[in-house]
């Protein structure tokens, strides 16, 4: 039997009284997301310039760094915060690959748009049919559970369902990408997604 996830919103009140391994253990909680979320956005603008988990670790810092800004109350608004501020970190590499410095809070905003459309994709692209808004609100963000899920899956199932699911491209585009048969990929997404909806739906 697993154990239950820690809970977000405990670990957040017990950040803002002063707790620092509660808030690393909270940071800890949306690493597999915020990784996620940044490889979708380096494949998409810095080709893969920028390597995704240092960009979390640099998006950490600064949450670390700021947190006393942070006006949330619920995991809801610190996942929106901590995106926020992955949009940040990311603009100003974007700059800088592009010889620029001057700060674009324009583009920021674009970056944290796209965030939020990505993690929205995540959450609409995984979650069963049959999974009532009631049942997902009870299992915590479900973006975020869903990041868990595909980060404990074997590397090729998450590979295919990330190429297909995330970044839009064909079944045999995958097959293409991954030099693989078409049939290998179906049997891979097949298997892959009802593995994650299995495990993203475990709510222990």
């Amino acid at each position: 039997m697993s154990s239950p996830r820690p809970d977000p919103e405990q670990l957040l009140e017990l950040a803002r009284a002063g707790d620092s391994s509660a808030l690393g253990q909270l940071f800890v909680l949306y690493h597999s997301y915020l990784e996620l979320l940044a490889r979708l956005q380096i494949g998409r603008r810095l080709q893969g310039k920028v390597d995704a988990a240092d960009l979390v670790q640099e998006t950490f810092l600064q949450a670390q760094l700021h947190f006393s800004q942070f006006q949330g109350t619920n995991e809801a608004e610190l996942v929106s915060w901590l995106r926020q501020i992955l949009a940040s970190r990311m603009a100003k590499l974007i700059r800088y690959y592009c010889g620029t410095q001057r700060r674009d809070v324009r583009l920021e905003r674009q970056l944290a748009v796209e965030l939020d459309q990505s993690s929205r994709l995540l959450d609409q692209s995984f979650v069963a049919p049959d999974s009532t808004p009631s049942e997902r609100a009870a299992r915590r963000e479900q973006a975020v559970l869903l990041a868990d899920s595909l980060q404990q899956l074997p590397d090729d199932y998450r590979e295919v369902l990330i190429l297909h699911h995330l970044q839009g491209l064909s079944l045999p585009e995958v097959a293409r990408r991954l030099s693989r048969s078409l049939d290998s990929v179906k049997n891979l997404w097949l298997r892959g997604l009802a593995r994650l909806r299995n495990s993203a739906g475990d709510p222990s």
